[in-house]
């Protein structure tokens, strides 16, 4: 039985992007003592057919916390939302648990071993959307002299979500935690709070992002242990990313130019990369090139 285990979601119209993600994981050798598990928010059986053969178990997902049919209008896929804060429930007696958003892939192995490592003793493990590489983490509204409203996106989804003031401020000015590739022991008390944070969030707030602000007040205001991981697990900026040609991979694009562990296509920006495979990126070498590549994963 392995012990450890690695999950995504998607529907049909994320298989593609779903099945790079598996298919970057099993190159590695390393890979051979680790479950990959799926599950399925409206995958076809032609898709859930060809994922059969690569990964250990696909599951169908759950509204595992009810919600209204006004706030899902048909959008299934939404249950990645929700149904990640109850893994342990679809996919029991495993040890280790690593989700994975579909629209990412693994670049390096090392990456795998921190998430893995950095949930031990009953932390959450999860990288943050601020990095040196990031630039701007905070917006401000500038009044007359040096006046100013300081806007969170930590702050704005806790109050949207029906949290109260006081646990707004308390995630406020706290490095946002992203929640597309986190990893959780199963004996982790995180799964109830998050749990319980989740069900405010759901009942008033919308349905995506309930997830993510859920677990940032888990964290921030519950006070539950965490290890925060380097950017480079879970690379966001994909504008900002760097190739190193002697080394024939992605990297952070400022010295020691570490080698980019998951590359993770979140937010409008990356729209045209998650919507085409064949999509040609203009990228910076780390001797000041331009090179011309696909940033998808392709065996």
């Amino acid at each position: 039985m392995k012990e450890n285990v690695i999950i995504s979601l998607a529907d049909a119209n994320y298989f593609e992007l779903l099945n790079e993600l598996v298919d970057s994981i099993k190159r590695f050798k390393e890979s051979k003592n680790t479950a990959i598990c799926i599950m399925d928010a409206g995958l076809t059986d032609e898709q859930k057919s060809v994922l059969s053969t690569k990964v250990d178990e696909i599951k169908p997902a759950d509204w595992d916390i009810e919600v209204p049919n006004f706030k899902i209008k048909g959008r299934e896929w939404l249950k990645s939302q929700v149904s990640r804060a109850f893994l342990p429930k679809y996919f029991p007696n495993y040890k280790k648990y690593l989700w994975i958003d579909a629209d990412a892939w693994v670049n390096s192995w090392d990456a795998i071993e921190l998430y893995f490592k950095g949930c031990e003793k009953e932390k959450l493990s999860i990288a943050t959307s601020a990095d040196r590489a990031y630039g701007r983490v905070l917006r401000a509204e500038w009044f007359i002299g040096s006046f100013a409203r300081i806007k969170s996106q930590n702050y704005k989804h806790a109050k949207s979500s029906g949290f109260s003031e006081k646990i707004a401020r308390q995630v406020a000015l706290k490095p946002h935690l992203n929640i597309g590739v986190f990893a959780l022991e199963a004996n982790a008390p995180h799964w109830e709070i998050w749990q319980k944070n989740l069900k405010v969030a759901l009942k008033a707030g919308k349905i995506w992002g309930s997830e993510q602000i859920a677990m940032n007040i888990t964290i921030y205001s519950d006070n539950l242990a965490v290890e925060i991981l380097p950017a480079y697990c879970n690379w966001i900026l994909i504008d900002g990313l760097k190739f190193d040609e002697k080394r024939n991979t992605l990297v952070e694009p400022y010295l020691p130019n570490h080698e980019i562990g998951i590359v993770h296509f979140a937010g409008k920006n990356n729209d045209q990369i998650r919507n085409n495979k064949n999509h040609i990126s203009k990228v910076e070498t780390v001797d000041g090139k331009i090179i011309h590549l696909k940033l998808r994963f392709n065996n």
